[in-house]
């Protein structure tokens, strides 16, 4: 479920049974939760900007059919708005597949997302469904879908041009009624600019388009936030000591709200039971200067991200698949930016 939090210092629990009626937000009109999740996935807002995006999403929700590009930094909480849209349109009732296109190997990305038949290809023992067929009356959202090879997105056109997919090795189409949300980090137009994203996908795709802001550019959520992510951990005290609420509102927050989630984890199990303080949360959130320092001591958005993606890295022990796991990205999306971040280096140098 999501909750919206407008008018209370600390959400409700996550996990409660479904009214009946669902009750909604008098706000945006979008229901105040979401059925069919195995985890809690809510949105906590008390930003303007936020929302802002929530009142836009309403009659986008509504609409049905159409395509949604959800635009943002990783873990900024584009998934949670997709799943919201979905509890919130006509096709709530059917299923809502997610999968992160930069995390399936090159040569299985078709046979994922539209089937194979037995035989296809070395492997294939039994004929198998794609995830389009899987999702046929409900959403399909593709995360990272800058990611997907060309070849994949010429079909990907088809199913949304025809309402068809033809599995790999079949001479067959198959009817499906999928909605597609796509998600993504990266700049669309840019890779169309530079021929790594279809021009006419782009503009079938981006009927709506919605960006999710930053949690820096919403410093109101973060201590809501922080409080939702303590009450799931069934915390002793559900409570932080004024000095780390300081910190946790101070801090840049490059990771966004998944790094956020991971303080508060961080900050449950070394505080054992008792209010969190800041020698619970991790080491690096003490290290970031104050909103007060001088011009010189901040950092470009690249900056910050090459920054953090070593560190996770040597927390890891230069594992990247692990590292790429913590970073919410596929692994070919990491061995890109550290190729990019070497390139920086070389020229540097």
């Amino acid at each position: 479920m999501f909750h919206y939090e407008t008018m209370r210092n600390t959400p409700e629990p996550c996990r409660r049974p479904l009214d009946p009626e669902p009750k909604l937000c008098q706000l945006c009109q979008l229901r105040a939760d979401t059925p069919g999740l195995t985890r809690c996935s809510r949105l906590v807002v008390r930003s303007e900007a936020m929302r802002d995006l929530l009142v836009r999403a309403g009659p986008i929700a509504r609409s049905g059919d159409v395509p949604v590009v959800i635009l943002g930094e990783t873990g900024a909480g584009k998934e949670v708005l997709a799943r919201t849209l979905h509890a919130n349109s006509p096709r709530a009732d059917k299923p809502l597949i997610a999968i992160n296109v930069a995390a399936l190997p090159a040569d299985l990305v078709e046979a994922e997302l539209f089937g194979h038949e037995k035989g296809a290809f070395t492997g294939a023992t039994a004929a198998r469904q794609g995830l389009f067929e899987a999702a046929d009356g409900g959403t399909l959202l593709l995360d990272e879908i800058g990611e997907l090879p060309l070849a994949a997105q010429a079909k990907i056109l088809r199913v949304l041009d025809r309402g068809e997919v033809r599995r790999v090795g079949s001479t067959r189409e198959r009817r499906v009624d999928v909605r597609i949300f796509c998600a993504t980090n990266r700049d669309l137009a840019n890779e169309v600019r530079h021929r790594r994203f279809r021009e006419d996908l782009y503009w079938r795709l981006k009927v709506f388009e919605l960006t999710v802001p930053p949690l820096r550019e919403r410093p109101e959520d973060i201590l809501p936030l922080a409080r939702m992510f303590l009450s799931e951990l069934d915390h002793a005290t559900g409570r932080f000591t004024d000095a780390a609420r300081e910190l946790l509102e101070r801090h840049h927050w490059p990771g966004n709200v998944r790094e956020l989630a991971n303080a508060v984890q961080h900050g449950a199990v070394l505080s054992e039971g008792s209010d969190i303080d800041l020698g619970h949360l991790p080491e690096d959130l003490g290290t970031e200067s104050s909103s007060s320092a001088s011009t010189s001591a901040l950092h470009s958005l690249a900056e910050v991200e090459r920054a953090h993606i070593l560190r996770v890295l040597e927390a890891v022990g230069g594992h990247q698949g692990e590292a790429a796991q913590i970073l919410g990205i596929g692994r070919t999306t990491l061995w890109r930016k550290l190729r990019d971040l070497d390139e920086d280096v070389g020229a540097t140098d």
